[in-house]
């Protein structure tokens, strides 16, 4: 074998060259693996109430916004965090739309929420009624429609709404209890509300407002088969009525900065743990950086429900050095394993603007308690489970 020097420094240059493809190669497998076990807020995903379903090992979430016509698209995901766009799958000119297009915000095509009942999957969302004799601006109501696949085509049950209680309601929310009963809960809205409280009498005095317009959350029982409710509804929620109450500093923002005359309770969400019914709700202006989530807990699904002394639990972190604000609606999943609990929001960056976009954050229900880990804009790792789905050779 040569021994020259020209020969050992051709040796000595093959190594390097080998080793720096090496070192290379290790540095790109780690940062791929590095990628595939984090994920970042906000998500790739332009909607407004996000709600998600998970069905046979898929998520599918639904949303206001990005419909290419008037209605609903929805988005597929296999670890809740990189999602394919699945087109619309609900369209108001159905066969048994009840809805009308032309009409204020586009015929309002809100807060969609998909549950799977018996092999069909169940679409509650909010839209304008067309039957509307005294042309009021804000005449929502809230509609059923059924599909055989989460991707739709959703057709509504019937062509009118799924219950008129006499004032514009929206932001559907289903809670399907152990003992097989269905709750709906709807958020009636501020229109033509007017209610006296002392944060009215407040803006009064202050000169900001003559009156104060307030969304309150009622809950009713659902019929089997969906048809519609049984019996009336049952007030859940309202605002603070008293200025001393720990709540109305969180809930009377949007009065108090001088954002707009009205105080919200909507976009709830319904679920059970531990013997402890919980409904998580959002406050404020769903147009404005004070929209936060808190929470509200009973014995019983219809209430009384009493607000945690720790409300707001989600908010915005820009007052604190963050990006993001606007915070709220929320609908809650689980991770592929059911380990982990997460809360799902839109919410708006420093970089988004007014486009609202989707973030999802771990959460914990411990001893009676909602702890919401967000908003969040660092990686975070992804949901438990997700390794076979998140290592599986890439195609090239």
């Amino acid at each position: 074998m040569p021994n020259t020097p020209s020969y050992m420094r051709r040796i000595v240059l093959i190594f390097i060259f080998l080793t720096g493809i090496l070192a290379k190669t290790t540095i790109a497998q780690k940062h791929s693996s590095s990628e595939a076990k984090v994920y970042t807020n906000p998500l790739k995903v332009q909607l407004g109430d996000p709600f998600v379903l998970y069905t046979a090992g898929s998520y599918y979430m639904y949303g206001t916004g990005s419909a290419a016509d008037r209605g609903f698209r929805a988005y597929s995901s296999k670890d809740l965090v990189n999602w394919k766009p699945e087109g619309q799958v609900y369209f108001y000119d159905n066969k048994n739309g009840w809805s009308d297009p032309n009409t204020p915000w586009d015929g309002a095509y809100w807060a969609p929420e998909v549950y799977e009942v018996r092999g069909k999957f169940y679409l509650f969302y909010s839209a304008q009624w067309k039957v509307n004799p005294e042309k009021e601006m804000e005449n929502f109501k809230v509609g059923l429609a059924v599909s055989d696949k989460p991707t739709g085509p959703f057709i509504d049950l019937a062509a009118k709404p799924l219950f008129d209680p006499g004032y514009p309601i929206i932001d559907a929310n289903v809670f399907f209890d152990t003992d097989g009963k269905s709750y709906l809960y709807y958020s009636r809205a501020a229109y033509k509300h007017p209610v006296e409280s002392e944060i009215a009498q407040q803006a009064r005095k202050s000169g900001k407002y003559k009156e104060i317009e307030e969304s309150w959350v009622y809950g009713v029982a659902l019929k089997p088969d969906f048809s519609g409710v049984i019996g009336e509804p049952v007030l859940v929620l309202r605002p603070p009525v008293k200025l001393n109450d720990r709540q109305a500093a969180w809930e009377s923002l949007s009065v108090t900065t001088g954002e707009v005359n009205r105080r919200w309770t909507e976009g709830s969400v319904t679920f059970k743990k531990d013997g402890i019914y919980y409904i998580m709700y959002s406050a404020n202006h769903f147009g404005g950086e004070h929209y936060a989530v808190g929470y509200a807990t009973s014995r019983s699904p219809l209430g009384p429900f009493k607000k945690a002394d720790e409300n707001p639990i989600l908010h915005k972190n820009t007052d604190k050095g963050g990006i993001v604000s606007g915070t709220g609606h929320n609908s809650i999943t689980y991770s592929p394993d059911g380990k982990e609990m997460f809360c799902v929001y839109h919410g708006r960056t420093t970089a988004t603007g007014s486009e609202r976009v989707v973030f999802i954050d771990r959460m914990k229900v411990e001893n009676g308690k909602i702890t919401v880990f967000g908003p969040t804009t660092k990686p975070q790792k992804t949901p438990s489970g997700l390794k076979n789905v998140l290592h599986r050779p890439q195609a090239h």
